[in-house]
């Protein structure tokens, strides 16, 4: 009845293969006079998602995580990963080819610094390492005596004989209503940010900046809409867009000929050259430039100016356009998982519902909407203890029954034409212990306090971030990942620069679209998240304020489980709020739906009193 078509449930690691992998190369380091190799889970714009023909390090070890990096030496290898993948990698990596190295223990460069030997001559791939990662990668070597080399062409590619080609999906154009401003005019804005920085030139080396500058779209990855290509915007005059002529039809060359040059990415290294030329000043983004592309415009004469790129915060502001397409996604996609938690809501007590016929049933009717474009990142289902396990992917090995008297997490999000969604729902099963629905109510208290935040211009989301953990803080609780991130309109879910987390630097801008995540997790037991999207607005006009104001707008419409709720725990103004909330759900979602599932919803809204 139900099926996923837009992910998985295989796991695709092969561990055995890894000792022969690993020695084809060894042998191939060896003909280059290399003694060793970082094989990074990245592609030349360090993506999130990347192309099978970029998965290297799954291919050498096995690990199929989304972070991780392999180092190899002549006698010992390792893989770094983070702690969401430690058990993961432990799993898919052969022991006896790879010691699993928890990234919070040792770092890639600090593992080199104990490993490597003097004289030793230890590559990395320079379009697949970023500046600050070589910088760091150089440290290391000097430190042990060692050598760093730049290789030319990766030896790994040499060694990968049926390695998948290069991606080739259409390039298309984004509705002018949907983008909501011109290409021609965003480029301008970006060209006057130059000038104002006294910037010669901006590398574009992020894919999903590019989409948003150009106003296209692509499909070379997974879960999100990305053409892969780069762009050069000079200070003033034409920039240049290098993408694969075999992604453009006749109708979208001609449709960007207008307003950029069109250039094949293995002309992008002379374009840059051409224009550091003469002491230019060229800005690289920090988080994604290959440094290969630093080198090439120091050979040239040339600045490396290292930063954020300006398009980043351009970006992450949407326009009234964006923004309305962004509702109009999420009422779409909120009737969609109305239809679901209504269905969940029968089958589940039946007893013989799993993780993959949940995340199946729900992909099914987020494309019985006839929109869906594809989902936003792969589904975490996770019941009892799995919803336990922050970034959990079932898979057909761990798929485990909804049991009764357990709580079920699912976090899902969609990509649609006119917008991206993200949204987190934790489900009673049965009947909650006092323990989870006390758990429940805390993070929905910190959940509502971040939706009801009212603060002044230029707050960061760091300053916010307390305000979601302070009701755990009090029973000595906490979680470990940000209260928030950013999300693109059909671009990535997980977008910069802002974000809600002790890490967030940015300051928070009206249109800017953040996740409102908190949650709780028992290792082992249950884990309980949260999670609606919200839009940053201007503050309500409060009587003698002395500070311009921001808040925020909800856009994900789906009700929170009433039966993990203990009301009492809340104060009047919370309840008001969801309350409020509730029947602005039942208002916008509740005409989108057909009389059973209106009927189940009117009930999954009714005031928290009663």
């Amino acid at each position: 009845m139900f099926e996923a078509k837009f992910q998985t449930f295989a796991d695709s690691a092969a561990p055995a293969l890894g000792t022969a992998r690993l020695r084809l190369l060894r042998e191939e380091l060896g003909r280059r006079g290399l003694d060793g190799f970082i094989v990074p889970r990245a592609d030349a714009h360090q993506n999130e998602y990347v192309p099978p023909s970029d998965e290297r390090l799954a291919w050498l070890t096995g690990f199929t995580g989304s972070a991780g990096v392999a180092l190899v030496l002549r006698d010992e290898a390792a893989i770094v990963v983070d702690g969401r993948y430690t058990l993961q990698a432990a799993a898919q990596v052969d022991p006896a080819s790879f010691e699993v190295v928890p990234l919070a223990e040792t770092a890639p460069e600090r593992w080199l610094e104990k490993h490597l030997t003097a004289g030793t001559h230890f590559g990395y791939d320079p379009w697949l390492t970023t500046v600050e990662g070589e910088q760091k990668l150089r440290r290391a070597a000097t430190s042990a005596g060692a050598t760093l080399v730049a290789v030319d062409g990766n030896p790994l590619d040499a060694v990968w004989h049926d390695r998948p080609a290069a991606p080739l999906a259409p390039v298309t154009l984004r509705d002018p209503a949907l983008a909501g401003e011109s290409a021609p005019d965003k480029i301008g804005r970006v060209q006057a940010a130059l000038g104002e920085q006294k910037l010669d030139a901006l590398v574009l080396s992020d894919p999903h900046s590019v989409a948003w500058t150009f106003n296209i779209r692509g499909g070379d990855v997974a879960f999100t809409p990305l053409p892969l290509s780069w762009a050069l915007v000079p200070q003033s005059g034409r920039p240049t867009l290098f993408v694969d002529g075999r992604k453009l039809s006749n109708t979208a060359r001609d449709a960007l000929a207008q307003f950029t040059e069109i250039a094949e990415p293995v002309l992008l290294e002379r374009a840059v050259e051409m224009a550091a030329s003469g002491g230019a000043t060229v800005r690289l983004d920090q988080s994604t430039a290959p440094s290969l592309l630093a080198a090439r415009i120091e050979a040239a004469g040339g600045k490396v100016s290292s930063g954020a790129s300006p398009v980043a915060l351009m970006q992450a502001a949407k326009n009234a356009a964006e923004l309305a397409g962004m509702r109009a996604a999420h009422r779409r996609d909120g009737a969609a998982l109305a239809r679901f938690l209504a269905w969940f809501d029968t089958e589940a007590p039946k007893g013989t519902l799993t993780e993959i016929d949940a995340v199946c049933a729900l992909e099914t009717f987020r494309r019985d909407t006839g929109a869906l474009k594809d989902i936003s990142f792969p589904s975490i289902s996770g019941a009892g203890p799995n919803g336990a396990i922050v970034h959990y992917r079932v898979s057909e090995a761990t798929n485990r029954p909804v049991r009764p008297d357990e709580l079920f997490l699912i976090d899902s999000g969609a990509q649609y034409e006119d917008g991206t969604t993200d949204v987190t729902r934790t489900l009673v099963v049965g009947t909650a212990s006092a323990e989870m629905r006390d758990r429940f109510t805390r993070v929905l208290k910190g959940h509502i306090a971040i939706a009801r935040a009212v603060f002044p211009r230029g707050t960061t989301g760091a300053q916010l971030d307390s305000f979601a953990r302070q009701h755990l803080w009090a029973a000595g609780l906490d979680f470990d990942h940000g209260t928030g991130h950013g999300v693109g309109a059909y671009l990535s879910v997980h977008e910069g620069p802002a974000r809600i987390s002790r890490l967030g630097t940015v300051a928070l801008a009206r249109g800017m679209v953040l996740s409102n995540e908190p949650g709780y997790y028992k290792a082992g037991a249950y884990g309980i998240r949260l999670e609606n999207l919200e839009i940053v607005v201007d503050g309500p006009a409060i009587e003698g304020a002395e500070k311009a104001l921001l808040a925020f707008e909800t856009l994900t419409l789906a009700p929170f489980d009433r039966r993990g709720i203990e009301p009492a725990r809340l104060t009047p103004d919370e309840t008001a709020w969801l309350d409020a909330y509730h029947a602005r759900v039942r208002a916008e979602i509740g005409p989108l739906l057909d009389e059973g599932t209106r009927l189940w919803l009117e009930a999954a809204t009714a005031p928290l009193g009663g």
